[in-house]
């Protein structure tokens, strides 16, 4: 009979401990999707939060944040708690904001806000350690290095960068910096430039009065005119893939120790195609096996690239976005569904994704939001 008892409550025990781990693998399904939108329109009011199912795709409104003129770029701090935006909010009056972030309840509260470096503030990056934040300036051609200080909030001492230069496009008149992305490793910044077609490395050396300076070598060319806009490092950290917004191509480099060598350039255009070319982003999928890349303008789409073990890239295929100005777009927490910003159709597209094949198919579901522009994912837990 105690064998019998001994028995049950052991059972009892890992019954307890499976539904334990139940709750939690449905809890840790949910995420915060952070949606950074222009304002300028009238049609949105600012950052918003909505709660999204990485299993299902379901989604839900949760909060916003308002009061910022154009937050159309969001960073995340490595703890989850601080949210860092640029304001585009017209020629001198760039800004970077930064809010207390609640995982839980999706609330953005803000702390302060201090100067971009810059005019146009594009893109902001936060470095592995939550101690500087970065910006990328695209109407002045500049880069910033902005110290946090112990509560999260922007330190007004900030170190600005001023690229020189143009490119033989014919409006690419001077520098346009379009993007501050870390090396994983924390190390470099890597930050390219749509006015010069270049694609700079600066070394990060924190806790200097200078946090930036230019590596050896300073940066890469892409092809004449073809405005490199963003990049994405490959999961191996091996690789780095550029898109280029003037030619509508995609440029892949090896990688080490903040230096880039060229492997390859591949076009994103349909064959014969002689339309308007306004490529903007770029992603590789968690798993490194693809590569996803948009095309606004006229193609309206996603281009699908599979990633060969050497870096290289091969067409598999192309996905219309269902909507107008793929300006941004992200792969969810486990891969399932890519989500795209139709910045000029007012929505968030859902796809789903097939692991095996890259492709993406429409789920149906939208979220409807004026001007999107940035989207990240956030765990709740």
């Amino acid at each position: 009979m105690k064998r019998f008892k001994r028995s049950i409550t052991l059972l009892s025990i890992l019954i307890t401990a499976f539904q334990i781990s139940q709750a939690q693998k449905v809890k840790n399904e949910n995420y915060n999707l952070l949606i950074g939108t222009y304002t300028s329109s009238g049609k949105s009011e600012g950052i918003y939060v909505y709660d999204f199912n990485i299993n299902t795709g379901a989604n839900s409104y949760k909060s916003k944040a308002t009061g910022i003129t154009n937050p159309s770029y969001l960073a995340i701090s490595r703890n989850r708690k601080k949210v860092y935006s640029v304001s585009e909010a017209g020629r001198g009056k760039g800004s970077i904001t930064a809010f207390h972030f609640d995982p839980a309840s999706g609330e953005l509260k803000l702390i302060n806000s201090v100067t971009s470096g810059g005019d146009g503030p594009c893109y902001v990056e936060v470095d592995n350690n939550d101690k500087y934040v970065f910006s990328a300036n695209y109407g002045g051609g500049s880069l910033a290095a902005i110290r946090v200080n112990e509560d999260g909030s922007l330190n007004d001492d900030v170190q600005s960068i001023q690229h020189e230069g143009s490119s033989v496009h014919k409006d690419q008149t001077k520098p346009h910096v379009h993007t501050v992305v870390l090396s994983p490793d924390n190390k470099y910044l890597l930050v390219t430039d749509l006015g010069t077609d270049k694609v700079h490395t600066y070394r990060f050396t924190p806790g200097g009065r200078d946090a930036l300076s230019p590596a050896n070598p300073a940066f890469v060319s892409t092809k004449a005119g073809a405005g490199p806009r963003h990049l994405t490092f490959h999961p191996n950290r091996k690789f780095v893939y550029v898109v280029n917004e003037l030619n509508g191509s995609v440029d892949a480099f090896s990688y080490k120790d903040g230096k880039l060598t060229s492997l390859q350039t591949i076009t994103m255009l349909r064959q014969g195609f002689n339309g308007t070319i306004e490529a903007a982003d770029i992603h590789c999928s968690g798993d490194g096996k693809f590569l996803y890349a948009s095309n606004r303008e006229e193609s309206n789409e996603i281009v699908i690239y599979s990633i060969a073990k050497n870096g290289r890239l091969k067409f598999t295929g192309r996905q219309s976005v269902l909507g107008k100005a793929p300006r941004n777009f992200v792969i969810a927490p486990g891969g399932k569904y890519l989500l795209v910003a139709n910045q000029n159709s007012d929505e968030i597209v859902v796809f789903r994704r097939n692991a095996k094949t890259g492709l993406l198919t429409d789920t149906g579901s939208r979220i409807e939001i004026g001007r999107p522009v940035c989207l990240k994912f956030v765990a709740v837990n």
